[in-house]
């Protein structure tokens, strides 16, 4: 276990935090911005995580998701309050490189030599560990540059090129040595690399798209999903046509129908070739082939109409609500309940998609197992079909003699530190879990880091020791704390999203404070000496939301009859320390635990 994953009863208390898969303290980053520390909120962003910068942009954001300000109104938006902080000190700012207090390399070098097969987040964040652990790192990256699907996948209208290469480039100038245009399988073999190298990290991704059983599946004007947007994202031309169908419920469809729209600006030569601190990286997404990112996509790419079908009923659509309504806003319809029969093809091409009505997506076990109307068929007219329905690992690339191989279809590990069945082999992202989300990836290369240093006899504390920082000041939030309504992130008006300028513009310092101001602080924690405890119900009855209660102790534990104990529902308490200063024996107290996620300097 690492120090970002083994996780006290005070860090998973905090919800944002336990959410993250590398752990980050949104809290305390959040609660800095709103008193005014820009500084301290990005260093503890930052501490966690090497693409902080992307993140910041693109991030699947699961601790908005677990935020207790939810259960009030709409959570904390923790990723445009990143995306704040780093603007100012991040790889992608000019103030220096504030990320060294967090991000430097020891004097002395390791003998031990580590390959990467993959430049995407995995693979880079574990060489971002290891060269910091002294380990001579060599990355082998399939293209000409460094990102994965964070470059393929993701368009650049989410994510600026700079603001990726920024990021990339802080990591390559700790030492790491890239090869370019390596592909596994084609250009070394596994055997090989296994011999250059003491151990070797799998990060190859999920690089080939999942295509249907059906027929006219293999006509001209039928894309995959990851077909279609590295295409674009590599700036060669795709003849879409004016109607667009695309097939699938997920994330990457919307992003590939918005893509689309600015097919003239990705139509580009990219013959640059990138530089070790210049290689092009881009953001958020092992869903590379989520069905509504192509959607949108196609949508901009001068389709004059983009349909999304899905299988799932618009509630039960595995894409994230704002990334629909944002499809939706920018023209594309949606057609739930609805599955491909066949593609309609005349000489050739794919002029159309029969589709047939959906009774059921899931069983009464919750299990994917669609059921069909036959007799619900109707046409849908298409010039080009997007299958957004999943990715595949290229298994043959590991050849003859790789790790065992799960019944996925992916690289068989230990959940827990990427171990293969080879002992000098260990793997993660997309290659080892599945297509899955940038920060899951990130959290992956972190982790079998820290493993092969461990292999080599490397101490990795599991944790960093936790302290308990007794609060003798409280964040009192205002009496109206529960009216104020989430700040919108700024976009660009719908009519101005031309080009390739990100859509997404930022919070101003006056946003970013009030957005700030309404995080609940529910990183500090009530405490009670029992020891001095009357069970005067003082604190009860102050409680602005009625969140202390005291009950029988049988009610709790039935062994302790005859008790009394004092319940305090965490989900609701707003920390406004109103219990403590009514406590007459001082039983209560209020504290900041300084583990997982805090710079310990602070």
């Amino acid at each position: 276990m690492s120090d970002w994953t083994n996780l006290s009863y005070f860090d998973t208390n905090i919800p944002c935090l336990a959410a993250c898969p590398v752990h980050t303290n949104a809290g305390m980053y959040v609660a800095a911005i709103a008193d005014g520390d820009d500084e301290l909120a990005y260093l503890t962003a930052r501490l966690p995580n090497p693409f902080a910068s992307v993140c910041g942009r693109v991030c699947a954001a699961p601790c908005e998701d677990a935020c207790r300000r939810g259960e009030i109104d709409r959570p904390i938006a923790i990723r445009a309050l990143k995306r704040y902080v780093t603007e100012q000190f991040g790889t992608e700012s000019e103030r220096g490189s504030l990320w060294d207090k967090v991000s430097t390399p020891p004097e002395q070098r390791r003998e031990q030599s580590i390959g990467i097969v993959g430049g995407g987040p995995a693979g880079l964040a574990c060489a971002h560990d290891l060269a910091r652990w002294g380990y001579p790192v060599t990355v082998y990256e399939a293209t000409d540059r460094l990102g994965g699907a964070m470059w393929l996948g993701i368009p650049e209208y989410r994510l600026d090129r700079d603001v990726l290469a920024a990021d990339v480039g802080a990591i390559i100038d700790l030492g790491v040595q890239v090869e370019y245009s390596t592909r596994l399988g084609h250009n070394v073999t596994l055997a090989d690399l296994r011999r250059r190298h003491d151990a070797v990290f799998l990060a190859i991704g999920a690089t080939l798209g999942r295509g249907l059983d059906i027929e006219g599946a293999d006509a001209d004007g039928v894309f995959k999903a990851i077909e279609f947007l590295i295409n674009m994202n590599r700036g060669f031309k795709v003849e879409l046509g004016e109607r667009v169908v695309v097939i699938g419920g997920g994330d990457v469809a919307m992003d590939a129908a918005r893509t689309a729209l600015r097919a003239a600006d990705y139509e580009r030569a990219v013959d640059d070739p990138p530089g070790p601190s210049t290689a092009g990286a881009s953001p958020d997404r092992s869903a590379m082939a989520d069905a509504l990112d192509v959607a949108r996509t196609a949508a901009r790419a001068g389709a004059r109409s983009v349909t999304v079908i899905s299988l799932e009923s618009r509630e039960e659509m595995p894409a994230h609500e704002f990334e629909i309504e944002e499809a939706v806003l920018e023209g594309v319809t949606m057609v739930p309940r609805r599955g491909p029969a066949r593609i309609v093809v005349e000489d050739g091409r794919t002029v159309g998609v029969e589709t047939i009505g959906v009774t059921r997506v899931f069983d009464a076990d919750g299990r994917f197992n669609p059921e069909f109307d036959d007799a619900d068929r109707r046409l849908l007219e298409a010039d080009t079909v997007i299958l957004a329905i999943g990715q595949a690992i290229d298994l043959d690339a590991l050849g003859t003699d790789g790790p065992l191989i799960s019944p996925r279809r992916t690289i068989a590990v230990d959940d827990e530190t990427g171990a293969t069945s080879e002992g000098d082999l260990w793997a993660g992202g997309d290659a080892a879990k599945g297509p899955r989300s940038l920060i899951s990836a990130i959290a992956d290369g972190r982790r079998s880091a820290a493993a092969i240093h461990r292999s080599f006899g490397g101490e990795v504390a599991d944790r960093q020791p936790g302290r308990m920082i007794r609060l003798e000041q409280f964040h009192r939030l205002d009496d109206t704390y529960d009216r104020f309504a989430r700040v919108e992130v700024p976009t660009l008006p719908t009519g101005r999203r031309l080009g390739l300028a990100e859509v997404e513009t930022g919070f101003t310092p006056e946003q970013a404070r009030c957005e700030a101001n309404r995080c609940l602080r529910c990183f500090a924690n009530i405490m009670l000496d029992v020891d001095r405890c009357v069970l005067c119900a003082l604190c009860a009855d102050v409680c602005p939301v009625d969140v202390i209660s005291l009950v029988p102790s049988e009610e709790i534990e039935p062994s302790r009859a005859g008790g009394t104990a004092l319940l305090l529902d965490e989900q609701s308490c707003i920390r406004c320390g109103l219990c403590i200063e009514r406590c007459p024996p001082d039983a209560l107290s209020m504290g900041v635990w300084t583990g997982v996620g805090v710079p310990q300097w602070t």
